[in-house]
């Protein structure tokens, strides 16, 4: 690809170029876009307990600081005016809880069954999911059950900070308000049971959610159901002693919960058989205050902050949700919500750019492997061996620095050439520079600032000979590089051809990064491209043309930045063949910063998408240009733009999961998937006979490098998506890539 100048453009949408900068909002856009895929991605996370969980249970502590009267009390604890109160379950009534919820799956079918039973329950909720299945939290609370806290995100709370608890409560009773319109006075610690396990740790959580106007609910009986004893076990040990009343566990989420909706209907009908009635917590509660009980510790405090509770007295700790809340909650419902179809979606999608960059890789080899073995073989030719003179053109625009090297290395070639150096307006004495050398065969044509397009088409104008050979006027040439890159030309059917460029100024980090992307693409890509006949683009750094098949295509156009990728599709269209000359090597100088990097490639990748743009009719076209258009597009849109778009997520992705999923084996598939292209690489710098020691920069490049290209390839798409404009830029040169010894590298 050509060196980036500064040029005269014409105005338009993605198709056309024009002089206004693009603006900071896009670059902010791009990265907004990605904070917000990160964002979608820890709140999924969060909903999943991937991130912050913590799955310690406290088991065996103390209760020396716990009243004895509570370890003693009921399953109803409370602190009216800051004394703890315990409560009993009357005699011959059984509150149903379970734990655990909401479950898309068995919560319904246990509400089924209490309806058909005519009984309520009480279902202590995990904030998480209510976030990602309010429509079933919504059904509790209409079918008149009772609903309470279990956390947001099930973990035992005695390990927590203060902070930690009050966000746990805090953020499920917001999901609450979101789902149902309500909030709750009800609280169950997960893990907890009966009051007798209360310690020393988990007695102040108790004692802070009291002081908020909490009402903590422990049980008498477990089921335990999620153990999947069997049905007769879970009844049985559901089952109170001797007409007591009971707070009795169950669980309705948290896994298979067949055992339990077998068990429920047949519990139910045994303890009504006994005499027994069905009510929730407030029942409860409001059962012992009419029974004498202490009427303070029987009402149903809250949160000062909620609502009067419902009318209902089954579900008296429900507190009507402020207007804030309900809002807040249904932010809170929307973004899990798109969190929910997001990541997954994303991952899904992922997958099948994962397959196929791993399915591009190997058909990469393959046919990197068969184009290497064809065009190496001794007796291969593309016909009778090219001679005749051609013409090179060197467009320049303040090249200084480097047009004296470009120009040496073109006076030593084994081949006959006419060399036209077209000054387009330089300001720093590029012309005079080129004059003064004195080198033999060599015309300096000087034009006003028009841009690279227009001093391409004038040198094509003034060319003497059939074949034009177009070069950077930062590049330079081995000796035997321009006969290597014409011999092609011997099959007539050839109308272009792609010359190997390669990096000069590979001393440095970002030289060498660059180094081994120009190896791998030109030894890999384009090899490929070459055998499928799509090649995209013939390099501005050294490139060949038929000067007959340039014209009349229309010459180089400024419809794009990219005019390089431009020419070469067309001429596709116009059914001529584009090949790689592998053993045609020039050297250029790659931009030496960051900044001058980023400039280029945001240059590139734009005017590549217009190229794309401006040939997309090509894809219902017949014949050749049908032909590029239904099998080189598509590689082209998948492979450097859908691809590198998606890019950055799987290492978004990686480093989520190795953070909060599973290291080890997030750290495995990583290092296979290096692993794979540094092997691509190897291959790449072998066929081209390179040092390897370069790709020790290679895992570097992958945390680094790419990323920037990541980035420069989504701003390019944010810009096209917007109808940005681009202008030219000259990239700072040093001229430190000199005149190559043959077959250097």
């Amino acid at each position: 690809m050509a060196a980036s100048r500064r040029r005269h453009a014409t105005p338009g949408r993605i198709s056309r170029v024009g002089r206004q900068a693009v603006p900071r909002p896009r670059v902010i856009m791009a990265l907004l876009l990605l904070l917000g895929l990160v964002c979608m991605m820890l709140l999924d996370g969060y909903l999943r307990a991937e991130i912050g969980d913590d799955q310690r249970v406290r088991t065996g502590a103390s209760a020396d600081s716990v009243p004895a009267e509570v370890l003693e009390g009921g399953p109803i604890l409370s602190f009216p005016g800051g004394t703890a109160r315990t409560q009993s379950v009357p005699d011959k009534t059984i509150v149903l809880t379970f734990d655990d919820g909401p479950d898309p799956e068995w919560s319904g079918k246990v509400m089924d069954i209490l309806d058909e039973n005519d009984v309520p329950g009480t279902f202590f909720l995990v904030g998480s999911m209510v976030a990602r299945y309010p429509d079933v939290v919504r059904r509790m609370v209409d079918e008149g059950n009772e609903v309470g806290v279990h956390t947001f995100t099930h973990v035992d709370l005695s390990y927590q900070s203060e902070a930690r608890v009050k966000r746990e409560i805090a953020q499920t009773q917001l999901a609450l308000a979101g789902a149902a319109g309500i909030t709750t006075t009800l609280f169950r610690a997960p893990y907890s049971s009966k009051t007798d396990a209360i310690d020393d740790y988990s007695w102040p959580v108790y004692e802070r959610l009291g002081a908020m106007g909490y009402t903590s609910v422990f049980i008498d009986t477990d089921s335990e159901d999620w153990q999947r004893p069997g049905v007769s076990k879970i009844v049985k040990w559901a089952t109170p002693e001797d007409g007591e009343g009971a707070s009795v566990l169950f669980h309705d989420a948290g896994g298979d919960r067949s055992e339990t909706l077998a068990a429920l209907p047949e519990y139910i009908k045994k303890m009504k058989a006994k005499g027994y009635t069905f009510t929730t917590v407030s029942g409860a509660q409001q059962q012992a205050g009419a029974d004498g009980e202490d009427a303070d510790a029987a009402a149903p405090p809250g949160p000062v902050q909620d609502g009067g509770a419902q009318g209902d007295s089954a579900q008296a700790a429900h507190r009507k949700a402020d207007t804030a809340s309900v809002w807040e909650g249904r932010a809170l419902l929307a973004a899990v919500t798109v969190a929910e179809w997001t990541v997954p979606g994303l991952a899904t999608m992922l997958g099948v750019v994962g397959v196929a960059v791993l399915g591009r890789f190997g058909l990469m080899l393959l046919l990197a492997r068969r184009h290497h073995r064809q065009r190496n073989r001794r007796r291969f030719t593309w016909g009778p061996e090219v001679t005749g003179p051609v013409t090179v053109i060197v467009p320049a625009y303040n090249e200084k620095e480097c047009i004296a090297a470009t120009l040496n290395s073109l006076a030593a070639s084994t081949h006959p050439i006419e060399i036209l150096v077209v000054d387009d307006g330089s300001t720093d004495g590029t012309a005079e520079i080129a004059e003064s050398l004195g080198l033999p065969n060599v015309r300096v044509i000087r034009q006003e600032n028009a841009g690279k397009p227009a001093a391409l088409n004038n040198g094509v104008r003034q060319a003497r000979h059939d074949i034009v050979v177009m070069m950077d006027g930062d590049t330079v040439f081995e000796p035997d590089a321009v006969h290597q890159l014409v011999q092609p030309f011997a099959d007539a059917g050839i109308g272009a051809v792609a010359g190997n460029a390669k990096v000069g100024n590979r001393s440095t980090m970002i030289g060498a990064w660059q180094h081994i992307e120009y190896v791998m693409g030109f030894n890999l890509d384009r090899r490929m491209y070459d055998l499928l006949r799509c090649m995209p683009t013939i390099p501005g750094a050294i490139g060949a043309f038929r000067r007959q098949a340039v014209l009349e295509a229309g010459g180089m156009s400024e419809d794009t930045l990219a005019e390089d990728t431009d020419i070469t599709i067309a001429l596709h269209r116009a059914g001529w063949r584009v090949v790689y000359a592998e053993h045609a090597r020039a050297w250029t100088e790659a931009p030496a910063s960051l900044g001058q990097l980023w400039r280029q490639r945001y240059r590139w990748s734009y005017g590549t998408m217009q190229a794309l743009w401006k040939h997309r009719r090509s894809v219902t076209d017949r014949g050749p240009s049908g032909r590029f258009g239904r099998v080189g597009m598509p590689l082209v849109v998948l492979f450097q733009i859908v691809t590198p778009v998606f890019a950055p997520l799987i290492d978004v992705f990686t480093v989520y999961a190795m953070v909060f999923v599973d290291f080890r084996a997030s750290l495995l598939a990583w290092l296979a998937i290096l692993a794979v292209q540094l092997l691509c690489a190897a291959y790449a710098f072998r066929l081209d006979r390179e040092k390897y020691r370069y790709l020790l920069m290679m895992p570097l490049q992958q945390l680094a490098y790419r990323q920037l290209m990541y980035l420069v390839l989504i701003h390019s798409c944010v810009t096209a998506a917007t109808g940005g404009r681009l202008r030219w830029q000259k990239l700072k040169r040093t001229g430190e890539v000199g005149t190559p010894h043959v077959g250097a590298s």
